[in-house]
């Protein structure tokens, strides 16, 4: 007898910011999600490791399309780390590789070695992480063991500001840090130890914005769950083009008849200077589009979002 399908809900278009607990996986949370709102189609912009936690931004139904262009913005931690310690997945939950006195590393000089790693820097992916090399995530190889060698990755730090320094055998030194999309930072704990000669691994990590979306404006796990209970899950979605508006430059399209065009997949005509923005017309996203700024010419659509039926007659 085949297995009886879980009956779902009405599709859900629209986008959630959620406090990742800690101990949840990203997908957890996702899953989480899914089960709250009975539907399959959902996704996020960006993962969080177990150990972290903080704002994680969930699409659900047609906003998974919107997945690449919400998370291309900067994003800002929280970030604590260990002077001395140095561990096999450059954080708390990885095995203790050394382990020295670092009792010499003050404030001044941990201030000094920290503001190297302020603005374009180069950053060479950790073991655990997700990057592929040869077709397979380096967190899967990393569980069996194995060590490849990585290629530098070219990332910006925007801000990197100390917040708190505890000394001791173990300082215990805690930072905000505002960077650009794939960055690391517990490579960055990692690196701003090796700079100081004694090692060192993140300790805690919470992340307080990604992009426009901050944890002020996020929902626990249980506060959803509570809310769909209650039939209020609409109350905490965020409409798809007005999470887009919130992230990347917009332009309006006034004239009716180009929006339809623009809504059958035609290019846009005359674009703004902007390798990359949304077009609404009537407050409703038409679509995404690209150019090349260099060069006149229309710009090409890379989504379509509004069908020509749902544009005002």
């Amino acid at each position: 007898m085949g297995r009886r399908r879980r009956e779902r809900g009405p599709v859900t278009d629209g986008v959630l910011i959620v406090d990742k607990p800690v101990g949840h996986t990203s997908h957890d949370a996702v899953a989480r999600v899914r089960r709250a709102f009975g539907q399959h189609r959902v996704g996020h912009t960006g993962t969080l490791d177990p150990s972290a936690t903080g704002v994680l931004v969930v699409c659900l139904g047609r906003a998974t399309k919107l997945v690449q262009y919400l998370q291309a913005g900067s994003k800002t931690y929280a970030a604590t780390m260990r002077l001395g310690i140095t561990t096999t997945s450059q954080d708390a939950d990885g095995e203790i590789l050394a382990q020295v006195d670092a009792s010499a590393i003050d404030e001044r000089r941990f201030c000094e070695a920290l503001t190297r790693f302020h603005g374009p820097i180069e950053q060479i992916p950790p073991m655990v992480s997700a990057v592929k090399v040869d077709g397979e995530r380096l967190h899967a190889k990393a569980r069996r063991g194995e060590t490849v060698a990585r290629e530098p990755r070219h990332v910006t730090v925007h801000d990197l500001v100390l917040d708190a320094f505890e000394p001791g055998e173990h300082p215990e030194a805690s930072f905000l840090v505002t960077c650009s999309a794939g960055t690391y930072v517990r490579t960055i704990a990692h690196d701003v130890g090796e700079a100081l000669g004694v090692g060192g691994s993140l300790s805690g990590l919470r992340r307080l914005a990604n992009g426009p979306f901050t944890a002020d404006q996020a929902v626990d796990l249980d506060t959803l769950e509570q809310a769909g209970a209650d039939g209020r899950l609409g109350e905490l979605l965020i409409e798809p083009g007005e999470a887009v508006a919130r992230t990347m430059w917009w332009t309006e399209v006034e004239d009716a008849a180009l929006a339809r065009r623009l809504a059958q997949g035609d290019p846009l005509p005359d674009p703004p200077a902007q390798p990359c923005f949304a077009a609404f017309h009537d407050g409703r996203l038409v679509g995404i589009y690209t150019r090349d700024v260099d060069a006149p010419g229309p710009a090409r659509p890379q989504l379509v979002w509004t069908r020509p039926e749902e544009l005002p007659s």
